[in-house]
């Protein structure tokens, strides 16, 4: 993770976003989303993750998170050593992958390129992780998640992305549980 985006208080919540290298659009594909959503799944029943707001989008990911016990730093990296370790199964396996060799290529040379991995990067180094001090700014990003995809032109309403924490604000059951600002 870059020197200059750290987590301080594991107490607060954070807003963070993370992005696949070279903005690669990887989550066009259901089968892969569905890793990340079962890690987020595992790190909420056995690592103590507090999900408030999240969405994924085809290239990139923005959470809205917090901790209970343990470090939200150390959550969090493992959580994306995890994904990317199954994703490059995934994509190595998928019979249909029509743009795997260019995609294993692109990761490889990033890995190699980066001195804190060996052969493999799938997601960019940082977390980009901004402490919510106040409601207002927790809204604002909560907000901002929730428009990423209408503002993709994925959607006409918020509500109608499944990959978002934003049917659940909406009367709708989603994909995560979510905790919740009491």
């Amino acid at each position: 993770m870059s020197r200059k985006y750290k987590f301080g208080d594991s107490s607060e919540l954070y807003f963070i976003s993370f992005a696949v290298i070279n903005w690669i659009d990887l989550f066009i594909r259901k089968e892969y989303k569905e890793i990340v959503l079962d890690s987020w799944r595992f790190c909420q029943q056995e690592k103590g993750l507090e999900i408030y707001g999240w969405c994924i989008m085809s290239s990139h990911v923005h959470m809205i998170v917090g901790t209970t016990g343990r470090p939200l730093e150390k959550t969090i990296g493992e959580m994306k050593s995890f994904t990317s370790r199954n994703l490059r199964k995934a994509i190595e396996s998928n019979p249909v992958e029509s743009r795997k060799e260019w995609m294993m290529e692109m990761m490889k040379q990033a890995g190699l390129n980066n001195n804190n991995n060996n052969d493999w990067q799938l997601w960019q180094q940082h977390n980009q992780p901004i402490e919510l001090r106040n409601p207002e700014i927790f809204h604002q990003k909560l907000q901002y998640i929730h428009d990423n995809p209408v503002e993709a032109g994925f959607v006409e309403k918020e509500e109608d992305y499944w990959y978002s924490s934003a049917r659940d604000f909406n009367g709708r059951k989603g994909l995560i549980e979510l905790s919740y600002i009491v």
